[in-house]
C-alpha cells in the first residue's frame, strides 16, 4: 500500500491523528539509528517531542561514529553496527520495538531486525526507513551507486588513513545556513568497511514486519532514488512523502515527529 502525505509549504506537518485521538495504552519503544557521518546527536531536535508523546526513545550511536569516534578503526563493519542495535535492544529488554533508520542505517535496521527475529523473544512492531537504504538480500550500501560514486568513495577512504569515508558538504543533503553549519561541525568520518559488506538476511522473514518509507523529496538525495522506487514496488510498504531534504529530523523536526508518530500509530504489531 502506498500512502502519500505531501503538503505544500516546506516542512508542513503530515496529516495524522493527534495524541488525544488515541486510547491511552503503552506505546512502543522507538530505537533511532543515525546515518553515515552522524551520531545519536542527529536526532536531538526530535527526542523531546517523541518522548512527550509517550514513547520510550533510544538513540543509538554506532561504533566509530559520533561520541564513539575514538573507537574508529579499520575493522568496523556493517555487522559491527548491526550488533550495536541488537545489543541495545537486548540490554534494555525491549519488545514491540519500532526500529527507525536514516539513510545508511536502513541496512542496519534490516540486519538488526533479521537478527532479533532469529533469536526470538523480541517482537518487532515496525521498521521505518527515513530516506534510507532499502536492501535486498545480498546487497551492500554501494550496490546501487553509480561506478563513479563507488570509485570516488574508495579513493577518499584510502586517503583517509583510517579506512573511513570523509563527510560530505551538507549542502548535498539540501541543508543551508545554520543547519548546514551545524552539520559541518558535528559530522565525522564513517567506517568504510560498512560500504562494501553485503547484507545477507532472510527476506521473507523480515517482510513479516510492517514497513514504512519516509521519502524526502525537496530536494531528493540522488543515491536514495533507487530506494524510493523500490519502496513503491515491494509489497506491504507504506510510503509517506515529506517536502524536505535528506535530513527531515533536522530541517523540519516538528513535521518529522508528526509523520513518524502517525506511521507508528497506523502499524499493527508483527
Amino acid at each position: 500500500m502506498v500512502r502519500r502525505a505531501t503538503s505544500t509549504p516546506r516542512g508542513a506537518a503530515c496529516k495524522h491523528p493527534t495524541l488525544s485521538d488515541l486510547p491511552m495504552t503503552t506505546l512502543p519503544p522507538l530505537v533511532l539509528v543515525h546515518g553515515a557521518w552522524a551520531g545519536a546527536w542527529a536526532w536531538g531536535r526530535v527526542l523531546g517531542a517523541l518522548r512527550a508523546a509517550g514513547h520510550p526513545v533510544y538513540a543509538v550511536t554506532l561504533t566509530g561514529c559520533g561520541e564513539r569516534r575514538h573507537l574508529l578503526r579499520a575493522g568496523i563493519s556493517l555487522q559491527t553496527h548491526i550488533a550495536d542495535v541488537v545489543g541495545l535492544c537486548e540490554s534494555e529488554e525491549l519488545s514491540d520495538v519500532v526500529l527507525v533508520g536514516h539513510s545508511y542505517a536502513g541496512l542496519v535496521i534490516t540486519g538488526a531486525a533479521d537478527a532479533l527475529l532469529t533469536r526470538g523473544g523480541h517482537r518487532l512492531r515496525q521498521l521505518v526507513y527515513v530516506d534510507a537504504m532499502l536492501p535486498l538480500p545480498g546487497e551492500c550500501w554501494s550496490s546501487r551507486h553509480p561506478e563513479a560514486v563507488r570509485t570516488e568513495r574508495a579513493a577518499a577512504a584510502a586517503a583517509s588513513g583510517l579506512n573511513a569515508l570523509p563527510p560530505p558538504d551538507p549542502s548535498g543533503f539540501g541543508l543551508a545556513g545554520p543547519d548546514r553549519e551545524w552539520l559541518l561541525r558535528r559530522q565525522g568520518p564513517h567506517p568504510f568497511g560498512a560500504y562494501l559488506e553485503p547484507l545477507h538476511f532472510d527476506g521473507p522473514r523480515v517482510a513479516t514486519v510492517p514497513r514504512a518509507f519516509i521519502d524526502c523529496i525537496d530536494p531528493p538525495y540522488p543515491t536514495i532514488t533507487p530506494m524510493r522506487q523500490r519502496a513503491r514496488e515491494l509489497p506491504g510498504f507504506t510510503v509517506v512523502e515529506m517536502k524536505t531534504g535528506h535530513y527531515p529530523q533536522i530541517q523540519a523536526p516538528g513535521a518529522f515527529v508528526d509523520c513518524l508518530l502517525g506511521i507508528v500509530r497506523s502499524a499493527r504489531p508483527a
